[in-house]
């Protein structure tokens, strides 16, 4: 799910325009999260109690979406786009953090997810955004 998702927003993101390509792979993380029933955003609350043969299967496309992510933020860096001194797998895991977490407290039926999108956007980018 979040693979596909991450191609979606890859495909229609703008290349020209960084803030956007980021809010846009955001948003698609978030709907995986949201719009794709419970078992993904439960994945994400629970993978740390998962049974250790769940984790092992898990944790190679876990890793290679989080590369994914890696790779986008440093492209954007090198591009002069992210200021060079942020660290861009901190820079990474904060985003996810604020995310991920969200599934534990955001009712997207109760608030609007391309909102709740733009806002992560906003933060992370004016934090490190050059």
């Amino acid at each position: 799910v979040m693979q596909r998702a991450y191609d979606e927003a890859e495909a229609t993101a703008d290349p020209d325009a960084p803030e956007a390509r980021v809010g846009a792979h955001v948003r698609a993380h978030l709907a995986a999260l949201f719009e794709n029933g419970p078992d993904t955003a439960a994945h994400v609350m629970t993978f740390r109690t998962s049974p250790e043969v769940v984790r092992d299967a898990v944790v190679p496309m876990r890793d290679a979406y989080e590369a994914r992510w890696t790779g986008l933020l440093l492209e954007l860096q090198r591009a002069g786009q992210l200021r060079a001194d942020i660290d861009v797998r901190i820079g990474r895991l904060t985003l996810f953090g604020a995310m991920n977490s969200s599934v534990e407290w955001f009712d997207p039926a109760r608030g609007n997810l391309d909102e709740f999108a733009e806002s992560i956007t906003q933060q992370f980018w004016n934090g490190v955004g050059a």
